[in-house]
């Protein structure tokens, strides 16, 4: 059993790769801008301490998944799975996974990465790999052992459905309510040892200050929040009409643009640790100006 014509777009996020496909499927016919900015993870950033690679997975998905139902996307999450896990559980949420699969709604799992399930034969799942020409991560995930994943099974499985998108204005005005959110009271969105808003700059700057700036948890970082601080830009270009002032909009754009061209190039692991450290307070200061400045759009949407 196969979904015909789900795929996972090859987004350095692969959260949104796979949301990006589940959107197509369903027809909702929005941009990728919008689709990042109305779910509200272009204005994500998620740093751990010591720059662990897994920033871009390990924060709380909930708000997300509220705002994600304003673009017409609908998750039910299954919960965690671990190598712990009983059979029966293993058979009851496989279970569950091949129902919706057969009634024509995409899944997906998050282990190693995020990945759309697009069917299933007799053995497991099919699994999407988000980057063309690579093998990582897995394709196929066995029914009942998940031997492609060894002892690393850290895993949740979600449930995607189509649900009525709200009216654009609306999707809006909840997305820049939560960026604002993100950054006014960072502690509600993540764990301990991560860092979200100024947080998530200041454990960066931390972590570059304490040697890290070469690591591959660098460069991950830096790749994933640069394409969300992207999308942020082209988000607020395309809503412009939606809000008080298309002036304020334009100004936005432009200062998430310039905050993703500065995020982007801190991602080199080459680069000198005092010229990263200034350009990480630069992304960091306009930042802080942007949010408020998307403060006071949000007073004219009122």
């Amino acid at each position: 059993m196969v979904i015909e014509g789900l795929t996972q777009a090859p987004f350095n996020s692969t959260l949104m790769g796979a949301m990006r496909g589940a959107a197509n499927h369903f027809g909702l016919g929005v941009s990728d801008a919008y689709l990042y900015g109305a779910s509200g993870h272009a204005f994500i950033m998620n740093i751990h301490r010591v720059l662990c690679p897994s920033g871009p997975y390990c924060w709380d998905r909930g708000p997300f998944y509220d705002l994600l139902r304003n673009v017409g996307i609908a998750t039910t999450p299954l919960g965690f799975h671990h190598a712990g896990t009983s059979v029966a559980d293993r058979a009851a949420s496989e279970a569950r996974l091949r129902d919706a699969l057969d009634r024509g709604s995409p899944c997906y799992l998050v282990n190693m990465e995020f990945q759309l399930i697009t069917g299933y034969d007799e053995t497991g799942f099919f699994t999407a790999q988000p980057w063309p020409g690579h093998d990582f991560p897995q394709a196929h995930l066995t029914f009942g052992t998940w031997a492609e994943l060894g002892d690393e099974i850290h895993m949740d499985f979600d449930i995607l459905d189509r649900c009525e998108p709200v009216e654009r204005r609306v999707a809006v005005k909840a997305a820049l309510e939560f960026a604002v959110d993100l950054w006014r009271r960072p502690k509600e969105y993540t764990s301990e040892g991560y860092g979200v808003g100024p947080e998530a700059y200041a454990n960066w700057i931390g972590a570059v200050e304490a040697g890290h700036g070469p690591s591959h948890g660098n460069w991950w970082n830096g790749v994933v929040w640069a394409e969300c601080r992207r999308q942020a830009s082209d988000f607020l270009k395309e809503v412009a009409p939606l809000m008080p002032s298309s002036d304020d909009a334009t100004a936005l754009a432009c200062e998430y643009s310039v905050i993703a061209e500065l995020v982007e190039r801190c991602s080199a692991k080459e680069m000198d640790q005092a010229e990263k450290l200034a350009q990480l307070a630069q992304a960091r200061d306009l930042e802080r100006a942007a949010i408020s400045r998307v403060e006071r759009a949000i007073e004219g949407m009122s």
